[in-house]
């Protein structure tokens, strides 16, 4: 199976032409070697796909015959994801949760202060 149509089955993009992309930009390789799309995949596989800053991992146990729902991943793949990276991506979505928090209305003495810097 090809090694886009994989990552697409396995749900870690969520179309084939994200999943095509990231492969022609080398964040995808198989068994440590940047692979293309069409590049075929085989049992015992290890798959590293690189989204922002975390790096995730996956065996290749079967070939699925297509996309499946997510609670059937782990038949056709495990994850074998260190755990520094998924603590990376814990802290990543920390920071972000943080960032987007609403700090409510601005008070007029807000507003005044911000018309200081601006101006």
């Amino acid at each position: 199976m090809r090694v886009d149509k994989f990552l697409w089955c396995i749900r870690a993009f969520k179309t084939r032409s994200i999943a095509s992309a990231q492969c022609r930009e080398g964040k995808v390789t198989v068994d440590g070697k940047a692979v293309k799309p069409a590049q075929e995949l085989k049992i015992n596989d290890n798959i590293r796909v690189r989204k922002g800053a975390v790096y995730f991992e996956w065996q290749v146990l079967d070939m699925p015959k297509s996309r499946m729902s997510a609670s059937l991943v782990a038949e056709f793949a495990r994850d074998i994801t260190p755990e520094a990276e998924k603590q990376k991506l814990e802290e990543i979505r920390a920071a972000q949760r943080d960032l987007l928090r609403p700090t409510g209305r601005p008070t007029k003495r807000d507003r005044r202060d911000w018309e200081k810097w601006f101006t």
